[in-house]
């Protein structure tokens, strides 16, 4: 037994000292590039291959064949890697997200690479490196991490690697060749790649899919060691691989005992998930870059297409065995659109539902159930499951994401495909009546246009653009009462619905459960397929299929894989192609509601034209009082005109009144157009007067009917029924791990009827105060309350549904949507008045013509911020939260920005600016607060 339990522990631990290799390899090249490295294990495939051609089929011996693979060709690797892939992303900003593609792009190009040249075939004949002595390769790993964290840390090299890493421009400018360190790491890391590949390839089979997917399911070793700390990677590899080799030992019986000796023989597998799913995301910033602007697919194309698909009737003959797969891979396609092209999230395991969609519909029909009726219920089934493994990852973006939707894919393929319990016996057949491949691909042309209309009905109106501004900026929805979570879900859930339907039909289709196709590294193929095609058309799913098939059918297996890898390779200074070749889209496709209604620019609903002069209140400062009439943006930029400027200014956007009888009365000015400052508002005590229910800052700003637009007795009457609103902070702390203290007990109170401004340092804690109030943070203590109640756990897009609207530092507008689909979705929770709230808003910020109906990205800075304000605007909020509104702004813009500001709170509305202008902050704040080291140091006003 005591010899028995040693020869285990001696084969874990070569296995686990493999795995350390690739944890090591991973955090060096993390730590010098950022780059999560996939292609890790599609790097050892290679190398592992090159040593075989060298010795096996050349007749090489064996160590100059090592020396030219390990420390030639790996680095080498590596090298080109750095050089045509990774540093022109570097160098062009891109964010984690995008090297994450690209690196599935080398993976995929590698693993199709890989199979043109050596086949497909499993080889068993790779030379062995350093014996059967697993001591050997324990020395070996141990030592190379040893030798790593000595650089890291006391060489030259290692400070100048460990400075790229944190900020890459501050090292250049301090004189570091970040492009060389960045260069080493990849070498480095490549290296690592070509030793685990040379000595797993005698253990494992050798072939272009599975040994990049065994290196894969071991980077849960890195995330372990949270891709930062080697001691820590090599402990939990050697930890896996023995406990992994001990676990072989029990053979208990049943269905449990296969269960059992499944997680013992893919420990690593568990370990990735758990890591993934529970331990702290890895890169947890950043989610895929959103399209820049919505691509229109013209009329004529889509019977182009129905033509095109249903051209294998007319001219196959009977046997359609080939052109049956190209509908059911373009619904498992269509999933990922859902996913990842209109709600920005990465998806790595959709192969995983597909194959449970096959899998479950061929045990329902061996159950009893006919088969479309099977393949309905396993769409049911499979639902669920995507719910539930969505759960876990909704809160996580980025490179988290991908390992927790990767960790997912490759579970479900080792834990269920793979295995016997699950698997055995499964037989698929096509439905009564569509046994014929002409009947049967007419069934499927029928589901997949259903799903494409599906899918064009969810992009479109609230749900397409809450999920667009999901993909484009998620604080951004979320502060605007997108709720983000269900969304996420409702997304993960359709996508897996969507998968399974076209896994069962692909299953149906070839008449076999196939457990390799639904691989995780085809998961890998798809995903990298629709995003090199473009992810937010539905075109893309319908090309991606129709290469992948054909391209495969007519020529070596392996050439669609290389060219889909090596668009990958490309993201980032290859535009989509899809998208790229469709006109642009002025509108997008999430909604348009003004082209709905048939209104032409510039006008307001019932024929009244926006944007007409009106007065407004004057602002004190170094700027002078602003004349009214809009001089602001009769000044404004070049770039802005290009844009199809707004009608108006913001304070001239006023909307007309209205008559009893139905007519239309000349524009008013607000109620507050004779207050020069503010504190006019309320009585000399401070307190404003008790106002009624608000109903919007348009509807507010709208006078009395009948009634001058002087703030006469009507208005003061109605400001009188307006219960007081007000947003109060009492001890609030934040203390950030680590012990950082932003927060250190400070009180605030917002006054209905009142600009309120805090101002200070950087570093002051101003912006972590705000965020406490929106409730994109929440304090460590103190509590939040809005009219006595508390909602310090509230949610912000809670608080946003409450009446609390806010903007943000840096400008999160949604740029694939034009400016009104912005305003839209602040506006998602007016129901029935959404269009007149909509409307009122886009006119108070003065854009309410041609501007409109652009796409937000590219417009200016100035323009931006004023989209951002009519979004908050247009939820009808009685407390508005400004951070730094002014920021990018001219003069002029800065001016018509105070105008607003002071009408609104001369409506009633509670605002709280946080800005570094001093003149604004004079100019319109009724109370000013002070912070200085996350505490209120001084405040002035009543």
């Amino acid at each position: 037994m005591a010899s028995l339990t040693y020869d285990l522990t001696l084969a874990g631990l070569a296995v686990g000292s493999a795995a350390a290799l690739t944890g090591i390899g991973l955090i060096v090249t993390y730590r010098a590039t950022g780059v999560l490295n996939l292609a890790h294990g599609a790097v050892a495939m290679i190398c592992a291959y090159v040593l075989r051609q060298l010795v096996v089929e050349w007749g090489w011996p064996l160590p100059p064949a090592a020396l030219v693979t390990l420390l030639v060709v790996a680095p080498g690797i590596g090298l080109v890697l750095d050089r045509a892939v990774f540093r022109p992303l570097a160098l062009a900003g891109a964010g984690p997200a995008q090297t994450l593609v690209a690196s599935i792009g080398v993976f995929v190009l590698l693993v199709g690479a890989a199979a043109l040249v050596w086949g497909g075939g499993a080889r068993d004949d790779a030379p062995v490196l350093l014996g059967d002595d697993p001591w050997a390769q324990l020395s070996a790993a141990v030592a190379l991490a040893c030798l790593v964290g000595a650089v890291t840390r006391w060489t030259r090299f290692g400070r100048e690697l460990r400075a790229v890493v944190d900020n890459r421009p501050l090292a250049v400018l301090s004189g570091i060749p970040a492009d060389r360190v960045s260069a080493a790491g990849w070498a480095f890391g490549s290296f690592t790649a070509g030793l685990t590949g040379v000595l797993l390839a005698p253990y494992v089979r050798l072939d272009p899919y599975g040994m990049p997917l065994l290196v894969v399911e071991v980077i849960a070793v890195a995330v372990v060691a949270r891709m930062r700390s080697l001691p820590v990677a090599v402990v939990t590899a050697l930890a896996l691989g023995v406990a992994q080799a001990q676990l072989t030992r029990l053979h208990p019986g049943g269905w449990p005992g296969e269960l059992l000796q499944a997680v013992g023989a893919n420990l690593f597998v568990v370990a990735l998930l758990v890591a993934a799913l529970v331990l702290p995301g890895v890169g947890d910033t950043d989610a895929l870059p959103p399209p820049r602007a919505a691509p229109r697919v013209p009329p004529g194309v889509w019977p182009v297409t129905a033509v095109l698909f249903a051209l294998p009737l007319g001219f196959a003959g009977e046997d359609l065995t080939t052109a049956v797969q190209v509908p059911a891979l373009a619904v498992i396609l269509l999933s990922l659109v859902v996913v990842s092209g209109r709600g920005g999230q990465i998806a790595l395991g959709q192969a995983a539902y597909a194959g449970l969609g096959a899998l479950f519909t061929g045990l329902l029909t061996a159950a009893g159930l006919p088969q479309l009726v099977a393949l309905g219920v396993a769409v049911l089934c499979v639902a669920p499951l995507g719910l539930l493994t969505g759960w876990p990852a909704i809160r996580r973006h980025g490179l988290a994401l991908a390992l927790a939707t990767l960790a997912v894919g490759v579970a479900v393929s080792r834990f269920v495909f793979a295995q016997p319990y699950a698997t055995a016996g499964v037989a698929l057949d096509r439905p009564a009546g569509f046994g014929h491949d002409r009947a049967y691909y007419v069934l499927e042309l029928v589901l997949l246009a259903g799903c494409l209309l599906l899918v064009a009905a969810l992009r479109r109106g609230r749900t397409g653009r809450a999920l667009a501004a999901l993909r484009d900026h998620e604080p951004g929805a979320e502060a605007a009462g997108v709720p983000v979570a269900g969304l996420k879900l409702l997304a993960f859930t359709l996508g897996s619905a969507l998968a399974a339907l076209g896994g069962g039909l692909l299953g149906m289709g070839v008449r076999a459960f196939d457990p390799d196709a639904f691989d995780p590294v085809r998961g890998l193929l798809w995903f990298a397929a629709v995003l090199v095609l473009g992810a937010d058309t539905l075109l893309t799913p319908l090309l991606a299929a129709t290469l992948l098939v054909a391209l495969d059918a007519g020529s070596h297996a392996g050439v669609a894989v290389v060219l889909i890898g090596l668009l990958a390779t490309l993201t980032g200074r290859v535009p989509p192609l899809v998208p790229a070749l469709l006109p642009k889209s002025r509108t997008g496709e999430a909604g348009g509601a003004g082209r709905r209604a048939g209104r032409r620019p510039g006008s307001a609903p019932g024929g009244a034209t926006a944007g007409k002069p009106a007065e407004a209140p004057a602002r004190s400062g170094r700027r002078g009082a602003a004349p009214a009439g809009g001089r602001a943006y009769r000044q404004r930029s070049a770039a802005a005109d290009a844009a199809a400027p707004p009608t108006g200014s913001p304070a001239d956007a006023v909307p007309p009144t209205e008559t009893p009888t139905g007519g239309r009365t000349r524009p008013q000015p607000p109620a507050a157009a004779d207050a020069a400052a503010p504190p006019a508002a309320g009585p000399a005590d401070g307190h404003s007067p008790a106002p009624g229910p608000a109903t919007g800052p348009a509807q507010g700003l709208r006078p009395e009917a009948g009634t001058a637009g002087d703030g006469g007795p009507a208005v003061e009457r109605r400001r009188a029924r307006r219960p007081q609103a007000r947003l109060v902070a009492r001890r609030l702390s934040l203390t950030y791990p680590g012990g950082l203290t932003a927060l250190d007990r400070v009180d605030l109170e917002l006054r209905a009827g009142a600009v309120t401004a805090v101002v200070g340092p950087n570093g002051a804690g101003k912006s972590t105060l705000f965020d406490c109030l929106a409730g994109t943070l929440r304090p460590t203590a103190g509590r939040v309350a809005l009219d006595g109640v508390d909602i310090t756990k509230r949610a912000a897009h809670t608080r946003h549904r409450l009446g609390i609207a806010r903007t943000f530092q840096q400008l999160a507008v949604f740029p694939s949507l034009t400016v009104e689909e912005n305003v839209h979705v602040g506006a998602r929770g007016r129901g029935r008045d959404a269009e007149t709230a909509v409307e009122q808003a886009l006119r108070l910020a003065g854009l309410a013509g041609p501007v409109r109906r652009v796409a937000a990205a590219g417009l200016p800075t100035g323009t931006l911020r004023r989209v951002e304000l009519a979004r908050a605007l247009a939820a009808g909020p009685h407390t508005l939260l400004l951070d730094e509104p002014a920021a990018g702004l001219d003069a002029d813009e800065t001016d018509a920005l105070a105008r607003v500001l002071a009408a609104l709170a001369a409506d009633g509305l509670a605002v709280l600016v946080i800005e570094h202008d001093p003149d604004l902050v004079a100019g319109i704040a009724r109370t000013v607060h002070t912070m200085e080291g996350g505490r209120i140091v001084s405040r002035t006003g009543p």
